[in-house]
């Protein structure tokens, strides 16, 4: 086998992307500061003293609400290409697929409502 530019290609790509790979975990242990105690320990709250434990449990509820919003956010992102691309389609094709998703998006609300997901909780037990 001959060694030619493009395995020295390949070998120099291998190791660039070695570099940005472990570049950042070397110059985390290498440069962070060193000193401990007095407030390097605190949690940080905007420059103000923190009361109580910076380590608070919420319910479920607000991170159900929180996976619902970005999965229906994600679903209406497709509809952007859909609504610019649109005008160039011919026939009923493109309005019935935009339909079927529609139907399968509605029929996701419908399923979370029925679960009870978007009944607020008036009182979290701890």
């Amino acid at each position: 086998m001959v060694f030619d530019i493009l395995h020295f290609a390949i070998i120099l790509f291998l190791v660039g992307g070695a570099a940005f790979a472990l570049g950042p975990l070397v110059m985390g242990l290498l440069l962070p500061p060193r000193a401990k105690g007095g407030d390097m320990d605190m949690p940080y709250e905007c420059g103000m003293e923190p009361h109580g434990s910076a380590w608070t449990n919420y319910g479920i509820s607000y991170y159900m609400y929180a996976l619902i919003f970005i999965a229906f956010d994600v679903d209406v992102l497709y509809l952007f290409p859909v609504s610019i691309q649109y005008h160039l389609t011919e026939g009923w094709g493109a309005f019935a697929k935009l339909c079927v998703f529609l139907f399968f998006l509605f029929l996701a609300l419908i399923y979370f409502r029925a679960k009870g997901v978007f009944t607020w909780q008036r009182k979290i037990a701890p």
